[in-house]
């Protein structure tokens, strides 16, 4: 038959398959239904065969009967119908129908032939990317692209639409209802290690986007390191809460990553491990938890400037490959966008497009996503340093789009670099107001779907860029 789609297809095809199924919906439109949810009329090797699914399409749609008389009359100004005799294939396609029991059987060998032709033709076009250089186009980007077109070819399917019942649903509500009440925590999603934050958050759920946002130097990046350590170290000692994770750190490299968890654990401070200063007798105990560390599921990559869609093929690769549970970004605003370049004029459109698409990567992957956030100049202005929604920089996106937004403020920042004069009584009331916060760290909830907003209270050390829970 003519209309083929490509020479390397004309093997793989069944024609008889798809003259059966076509037969049938004509014979009976109400076989539709077991389908069109699923089915494309893209998975047809031939074009007529493609025109005849749609016309039936439409024409069902419109409530109309899709019959021989019917489908000609819709299709008589298609060239290719009218150069096959259309009208003679369509009482053909009917008189050939055996049965009509069959039809999501031939549709699924359609469908999986149809993913067969086009693996070649992203072969094909691997191979041609591959042969051609192209200065716009390394190596690794024709990798990825080509990761990207096997992904999305293997969701094609199965990202369709669903209705579920409620009962459904209902079922899936009670079953994590019934894991967080068993659990002594009575948390359901990813556990962050912090108690009071599991208490208002019930864990990190998945298919959330959650943002960290704050002021340089308040402790984004060591919260967020010390959340996916925390998780990753649950998942060592096989509790059901924790998970394996993927942390982009697009600011810090993976070794100055490494050596903040590796202090923080061994309790020897992070310049001193740079340096060398270990003491001898610290240093078996040292050597030990390193080992322990490499045992752990924590994935970084430290790519610079990366695009938002390195970030999803990554990550779908590594869930497909490790299994990881929760992805961590460091941070949104260095994040390209899918052009690959950061532009001063669009740079709000950008970020709405980025955390569009991280929302959409928790619900893909069904994950959480914690991605941190930089906040605008507007809080240095206030005497309230205290951060606010209305401080997210450059898009409004980030609160639409996010689940849960949550700041970390340290008012031991701003106060110890506001100390007066010594020996003077405003000294002395200052001594006192930084000794009830050293060491003290609050996370903000701002914005929570699933709860309630307020105010954290977290032990920080700075040393060992770590957050911990404060003892009652």
């Amino acid at each position: 038959m003519s209309g083929l789609r490509g020479e390397a297809n004309l093997v793989l095809c069944n024609i008889e398959a798809e003259q059966a199924l076509l037969g049938a919906l004509i014979l009976d439109n109400s076989l539709l239904d077991n389908i069109s949810d699923s089915f494309s009329s893209t998975y047809f090797a031939t074009e007529l065969h493609t025109q005849i699914f749609n016309a039936i399409c439409k024409i069902r749609n419109t409530g109309g009967i899709a019959d021989p008389i019917t489908l000609k009359a819709y299709l008589q100004s298609e060239e290719v119908f009218l150069a096959a005799n259309g009208h003679v294939y369509l009482l053909d396609l009917v008189d050939s129908v055996i049965g009509i029991s069959n039809v999501s059987t031939y549709a699924q060998l359609i469908y999986d032939l149809y993913l067969r032709r086009n693996i070649i033709l992203i072969g094909d076009g691997c191979i041609s990317s591959a042969r051609t250089i192209n200065p716009d186009e390394s190596a690794t980007d024709i990798i990825e692209l080509t990761e990207k077109k096997l992904f999305d070819l293997a969701s094609d399917n199965t990202g369709r639409g669903r209705l579920i019942p409620f009962s459904d649903a209902l079922s899936e509500s009670i079953q994590a209802a019934t894991i967080a009440f068993k659990r002594d925590n009575h948390i359901v999603g990813v556990t962050s290690g912090l108690k009071l934050l599991d208490k208002w958050l019930g864990g990190f759920h998945n298919s959330d986007l959650l943002v960290i946002a704050g002021r340089p130097s308040m402790g984004k990046t060591a919260l967020a390191t010390n959340l996916a350590f925390n998780a990753a170290k649950a998942k060592l000692q096989n509790k059901t809460e924790g998970a394996g994770v993927a942390f982009f750190s697009l600011e810090m490299s993976t070794e100055q990553l490494a050596t903040r968890i590796l202090a923080s654990e061994s309790g020897i401070p992070s310049d001193k491990i740079r340096r060398g200063e270990i003491q001898k007798d610290s240093f078996e105990k040292f050597v030990k938890i390193s080992q322990e560390l490499e045992m752990l599921k924590l994935y970084i990559d430290d790519t610079p400037n990366i695009t938002v869609n390195q970030i999803r093929n990554r990550a779908r690769r590594l869930k497909r490959q490790s299994d990881i549970g929760l992805i961590v970004i460091d941070y949104l605003q260095l994040i390209m966008s899918s052009g690959g370049k950061k532009t001063i004029e669009n740079r709000a459109q950008e970020i709405s497009e980025i955390t569009r698409a991280l929302k959409g990567l928790a619900k893909e992957l069904n994950v959480p996503v914690i991605a941190l956030s930089q906040l605008s100049r507007a809080v240095e202005q206030r005497d309230d340093k205290k951060p606010q929604l209305s401080d997210l920089r450059e898009s409004g996106s980030i609160e639409q789009d996010a689940d849960v937004v949550m700041f970390v403020f340290r008012e031991e920042y701003y106060k110890s670099r506001k100390e007066p004069r010594e020996s003077t009584p405003e000294h002395e009331k200052w001594e006192i107001e930084m000794e009830q916060i050293y060491n003290r760290a609050e996370v903000i909830i701002a914005k929570q779907r699933h709860g309630p907003i307020g105010v954290i209270k977290l032990f920080f050390d700075g040393t060992l860029t770590k957050f911990g829970n404060l003892l009652d």
